[in-house]
């Protein structure tokens, strides 16, 4: 059934916080994508109320758990109240509430006096994104990462994604290997490097950390008036990961100097300085608390991101487009090329990325 979002009903779901909306105003808020969002007014206090989307996340409970344990750890561990989106828990003491159909909100604080960017205008904010990020992972260094639960299995176990593509090119459901034959080429002759991060795990260099898993600049809020970083939002996919995976999906689209879907290929590049500028600020955020054999993945992590991303297109192409939105027939296609003329690029200039994060290392 799809929901009437009528005052009284909001009015209702607020009640649940003790909230009472004849006080103040409720308007549609943002432009996400993914779950339904209201700003709510209520005298000169402000608070963001949203649904969350059950089609993505199948475990809401699991979720809020997560953002819950995460905010209250990161409250507990700053003065500044405009550095976590922290979670109002419901009169009956849980994160969220659930509706007569079903479905699942919650009340998250507004970050007062901020922005948030579809897209950097600067490359100071792009600087900036990436020290929010990497001050995350700075604040959680000693939260226990067990604790939380990994709401989305596999997420980014590319070795996994890659038994998934295989499948996809010996099933060719839909007749497409054909039209894709050298991209299939390209994502097979990577097949060794799938297991790089994982054996780096094993072998005790790279830590489960707590990871943010949406890395792109529109989850970061900016002070209104400086555009400095304050805090990092959309905590839905917050799981046990590596810190290489967060920055590395941040380079794939924030150094890339053309669109995820760009037709013309020749507008795709790796923009080194771009990497560069990332780098400094991740760092810089995370305040020396990564060693540097887990820093000096970071390039793995770029191109591991990279290849994985196309790779999932190119999965959803062969198998007729069932997961990612298309907007015409060729799109997953289209878009496993730009990950790919990427990742081509990050193999010839694999070794200035590795300097470039070393020359860093060296001047802390």
């Amino acid at each position: 059934m799809t929901q009437n979002f009528t005052r009284e009903f909001l009015a209702h779901i607020l009640s649940s916080w003790n909230i009472d909306l004849n006080e103040g105003t409720i308007a549609p808020h943002g432009n996400g994508h993914i779950n339904i969002t209201f700003l709510v007014c209520i005298s000169e206090k402000k608070y963001i109320l949203q649904r969350i989307n059950r089609n993505v996340f199948k475990n809401p409970v699991a979720v809020m758990e997560n953002i819950l344990r995460v905010t209250e750890y990161l409250q507990e561990h700053t003065d500044d109240s405009r550095r976590v989106m922290g979670v109002y828990v419901a009169c009956d003491g849980k994160p969220y509430v659930v509706d007569e159909e079903g479905e699942y909100w919650r009340l998250l604080q507004f970050v007062e006096d901020a922005i948030c960017l579809e897209a950097p205008e600067t490359k100071e904010d792009f600087y900036q994104s990436a020290i929010a990020f990497g001050r995350f992972q700075y604040d959680l260094r000693d939260f226990p990462s067990h604790t939380i639960v990994e709401t989305i299995p596999d997420f980014h176990n590319t070795e996994k994604r890659f038994e998934a593509f295989c499948r996809a090119v010996e099933e060719d459901a839909v007749g497409r290997c054909e039209s894709a034959k050298e991209e299939i080429a390209f994502y097979m002759s990577h097949a060794e490097f799938y297991g790089t991060l994982a054996r780096a795990h094993a072998a005790g260099v790279l830590p489960l950390r707590v990871t943010h898993n949406d890395t792109k600049i529109n989850n970061v809020m900016l002070d209104a008036s400086t555009r400095g970083a304050l805090c990092v939002i959309d905590l839905d996919t917050i799981m046990p990961g590596f810190s290489v995976t967060d920055f590395g999906d941040s380079i794939r689209f924030g150094a890339n100097t053309g669109a995820e879907d760009e037709r013309d290929l020749s507008r795709i590049d790796l923009d080194l300085d771009l990497f560069e500028t990332y780098a400094r600020g991740f760092l810089l955020g995370c305040g020396g608390g990564l060693p540097a054999e887990e820093v000096m993945l970071m390039p793995e992590g770029a191109k591991m991101m990279t290849l994985e991303c196309g790779m999932r297109f190119l999965t959803d192409y062969l198998s007729g487009d069932t997961y990612f939105r298309t907007a015409y027939p060729e799109h997953n296609l289209v878009r496993s090329r730009t990950q790919m003329k990427l990742a081509q690029r990050m193999d010839e200039e694999f070794e200035t990325m590795k300097k470039i994060i070393r020359t860093i290392l060296e001047e802390k």
